[in-house]
């Protein structure tokens, strides 16, 4: 069989993450990565054994590689443009960490060049490619439950108390130049959690017949800003043209609320812990509720992995369906931007 092979620029936490997928899928394989710490390259290099000739301290050699079928970007977000610009000069295929864009006009600017080299394109919401995410589309586009006419969907974690006692918590240390709390570095909950529900609901809103899922406004809109103009709670509700609406929530200082329910004319759909390994799938149905998945069989990664991967050996220029796609980078690019700015 065939593999893709993989590079990855940047070595941080998901990166390491994303690459223990390459041990449950068959169609790829981890070339080559880049990084300026040695320490990260050389815990690449012998937990996914990348040989020597592969390894590369610039970025822009990574990029020379010919030897290489697509790029996965990790960097810091106000990056993301200019190394995902270099890849299109190359002709890579790409994978771009989430957020993939600051602004809605790199995005359009991107959207434009891929098309026009039909290359290769998507933003890495890991969560599209689980088992649970293409149960639920099944189940929406079967009529199962009926029609889809609204939604709720949250990614909260509290990283600015901890707990000391039981019912006691104390405030954080925060680094104000981490990429969480930097505005230049795109830092605030609607960019770093915020986007994940925008994008779910830009998936849901387009299973629904009369739906435009490019059209929306935005409403309701609630945020705490801290004193460096960082958000640290956001909400919003997403009015897609045609009547779907989604309730969306984001926020740095409330426990661990990550969930997604989709309110259906004969039923509704629960997604627990939507964003990570543990998401479970509940369907309510005339008063009664059935759990459909709750476990993976594998890294939650390696869907991923295989779906890009199968993706590209087909000749396609965007994942199979409900991979996040090019298109889906705009409309989300869009919302984020709109909510940051309101």
């Amino acid at each position: 069989m065939k593999k893709i092979k993989w590079g990855i620029i940047g070595l941080g936490n998901i990166a390491k993450s994303f690459s223990e997928g390459f041990f449950d899928v068959d169609n790829s394989k981890l070339l080559s990565v880049s990084s300026l710490n040695k320490s990260k390259i050389d815990y690449f290099k012998n937990r996914f054994s990348i040989d020597k000739d592969y390894i590369f301290p610039q970025y822009d050699d990574l990029l020379n590689c010919t030897d290489i079928d697509i790029v996965y970007i990790t960097l810091p977000n106000n990056l993301h443009y200019e190394w995902v610009e270099k890849c299109i000069e190359k002709n890579k295929k790409i994978l771009i960490e989430k957020p993939a864009f600051m602004k809605l006009e790199n995005a359009l600017s991107v959207k434009k060049k891929i098309n026009e080299k039909n290359l290769f394109f998507s933003e890495g919401y890991m969560y599209r490619y689980n088992p649970q995410i293409k149960k639920a589309v099944e189940i929406i586009q079967s009529g199962e439950i009926g029609i889809a006419k609204r939604m709720e969907s949250s990614f909260c974690e509290n990283i600015l108390t901890k707990r000391k006692f039981i019912f006691f918590e104390k405030a954080r240390k925060i680094d104000k130049n981490s990429r969480l709390f930097n505005p230049k570095l795109g830092g605030g909950c609607i960019l770093d959690l915020g986007c994940y529900p925008t994008s779910i609901s830009i998936l849901i809103a387009s299973l629904t017949d009369g739906i435009n899922h490019e059209k929306f406004t935005l409403n309701n809109i609630k945020k705490k800003i801290n004193s460096d103009q960082i958000e640290i709670a956001a909400e919003a509700e997403i009015n897609f043209d045609g009547g779907f609406t989604s309730k969306i929530k984001s926020s740095f200082k409330e426990t661990d609320k990550s969930s997604t329910i989709i309110y259906c004319t004969l039923g509704q759909l629960i997604i627990n812990s939507t964003w990570k390994g543990e998401t479970e799938l509940i369907k309510v149905k005339n008063g009664k509720k059935e759990l459909i998945i709750n476990k993976f069989k594998k890294n939650i990664y390696s869907y991923q992995i295989d779906n890009i991967s199968q993706s590209i050996l087909k000749k396609n220029n965007k994942p199979l369906f409900p991979g996040f796609n090019i298109d889906e980078t705009v409309i989300n690019t869009n919302i984020l931007e709109k909510w940051r700015n309101a």
